[in-house]
């Protein structure tokens, strides 16, 4: 039976830039399991709601609905045991878990302040509203001024991704030979930059550049052929 993830669209229905989608995206590849995906808006958020909440990813398999990246990973791997291990044993989905506090505690606010404009440009219109005052609430001030200096602030992205890169310049994935759920949670945040962004977030000989290429070309070249800016 197909699975159905609804997946954060911009204007474009096909422009797909939710990090916690794509997690969800790649872990559904890894799992080899069949899926449909739903472009849905911010302000959409009736349509997930037998969810219980309004944000996605959610997933709908057979009459169960789970929301939320991390729970979704743990469900797939609880339920499809038969396929791929998305961490490779109990003390991987430990490990797992500590890396996905990690990049959403400490790398992913570094990036959004380099790329939350160009996001709102091209969110939706029904969600441009929503997306700025929410936004600049957050952040206490207009979206532009948070994206100022950004030629400068990525600096600190750099500096953030040491583990990361000290990690890739000596195997292929964070999992070792083949990827495992933490290469998809890192991944995801650069696909999501990727879809609103033409600001570059590495240097072209930084380790993480060249296994970001190789996540590009897994399972088809799923992420490769998304709409996005070649960056």
């Amino acid at each position: 039976m197909t699975i159905t993830l609804f997946d954060l669209a911009g204007a474009e229905p096909d422009r797909r830039f939710s990090p916690y989608c794509w997690r969800t995206r790649l872990a559904l590849a890894h799992k080899r399991l069949p899926v449909e995906t739903l472009p849905w808006r911010f302000t959409e958020k009736e349509r997930i709601a037998p969810s219980g909440q309004g944000r996605v990813p959610v997933i709908i398999d057979a009459d169960k609905w789970i929301a939320d990246s991390w729970a979704i990973a743990n469900y797939l791997e609880d339920t499809y045991p038969d396929r791929a291990s998305l961490f490779g044993g109990e003390g991987g989905r430990a490990l797992a878990r500590f890396f996905n506090s990690w990049v959403d505690a400490v790398l992913q606010p570094i990036a959004v302040r380099l790329v939350v404009l160009d996001i709102w440009q091209h969110v939706d219109e029904r969600d441009k509203a929503y997306f700025r005052k929410s936004r600049e609430e957050r952040f206490g001030m207009p979206l532009e001024q948070v994206q100022a200096d950004r030629d400068q602030r990525v600096k600190e992205l750099w500096q953030a991704l040491t583990p990361a890169r000290m990690t890739l310049e000596r195997q292929k994935f964070l999992g070792g030979d083949a990827p495992l759920y933490p290469d998809y949670i890192l991944a995801g945040m650069f696909l999501w930059t990727r879809g609103v962004s033409e600001f570059p977030l590495l240097e072209s000989g930084d380790p993480i550049a060249a296994w970001r290429e190789r996540m590009l070309d897994l399972y088809g070249g799923l992420a490769r052929r998304a709409k996005a800016y070649a960056v």
